[in-house]
């Protein structure tokens, strides 16, 4: 039997040395050599240069994943606790959005958000504008929201909030209501059964969903070149123009890539190493 397992398992660990291991071989490779294929640091100490894209893009991804968190969390809370119709309603209506293609879901946002868009003009419809400019005496014809680091954040929270909603979700529905019921017969309010076992027991949930949101929003490059329109980069962008664009340096981006992947890792064990203590907390 465990014979039969193994053969299965063949195709699935090719699939990982071709398509995991061997990239980030060649990531590691080219981090750590120069053009004419020595070993060097150069590349490392070169990204002192982009320390203000290292700060805009974890910046961006944090308040996106805050944002996502706080919108998140309780959605998920008032859908497990409705009926199971009312849960199939919300779980579609919160997944239709992620079976239109990504770039489609961007741009509808462009056309809401460009100076001539449909926030703009229903704001003008409506008379904001008009109010804005006699409060502040301003002579504004549009409110500009495109190419800001605000859209980004928008953009960000629109296409990655389901990955905090679903973790978040999944977990809160598993809970032994036991627990809440027992807390409740030893005099426990309803806040304090949140605070004392509810939030406890669902953050699993949560480290999931904020490690989720966190690492795609910390790479995207399409969104900020979308929305932000490349005034607004970010490390995707900045390793996609070492690739891609004129100033082409694949070490450069190697060692970028490599740098941002080890930060990534290292805030994916304090979270669970946090999620752990609290836990057992619990348990305790």
């Amino acid at each position: 039997m465990k014979n039969k397992l193994s053969r299965f398992a063949v195709p699935y660990v090719v699939w990982m040395a071709l398509f995991v291991v061997a990239p980030i071989i060649m990531i590691v490779v080219y981090a750590f050599t120069s053009a004419a294929g020595g070993f060097t640091l150069e590349n490392f100490s070169r990204m002192g240069l982009y320390g203000v894209v290292f700060v805009r893009s974890f910046r961006l991804a944090l308040i996106a994943t805050v944002i996502c968190l706080l919108i998140g969390y309780p959605v998920s809370y008032m859908m497990s606790k409705e009926g199971p119709r009312f849960q199939r309603v919300a779980m579609v209506l919160i997944m239709l959005p992620m079976w239109i293609n990504f770039l489609l879901r961007t741009y509808s946002w462009m056309s809401i958000l460009e100076n001539n868009g449909l926030l703009n003009q229903l704001f003008r419809y409506i008379g904001i504008i008009d109010l804005y400019n006699r409060i502040f005496s301003t002579n504004l014809q549009f409110f500009p929201m495109m190419n800001t680091q605000g859209a980004v954040v928008l953009g960000m929270v629109y296409n990655y909030l389901p990955f905090m909603i679903l973790p978040i979700y999944s977990v809160i529905l598993k809970l032994d209501n036991s627990l809440v019921e027992a807390a409740r017969d030893l005099g426990a309010n309803s806040f304090n059964v949140f605070r004392r076992v509810i939030l406890p027991l669902s953050l699993p949930g949560v480290l999931s969903g904020i490690t989720m949101v966190f690492v795609p929003s910390v790479s995207t490059f399409a969104i900020s070149k979308m929305l932000g329109g490349g005034t607004e980069m970010l490390l995707g962008d900045l390793i996609e123009q070492q690739y891609m664009g004129g100033a082409y340096n694949p070490q450069l981006g190697a060692a970028i890539s490599l740098v941002m992947m080890v930060i990534v890792v290292v805030c994916m064990v304090v979270m669970n190493r946090f999620g752990e203590g609290e836990e057992q907390a619990v348990m305790l």
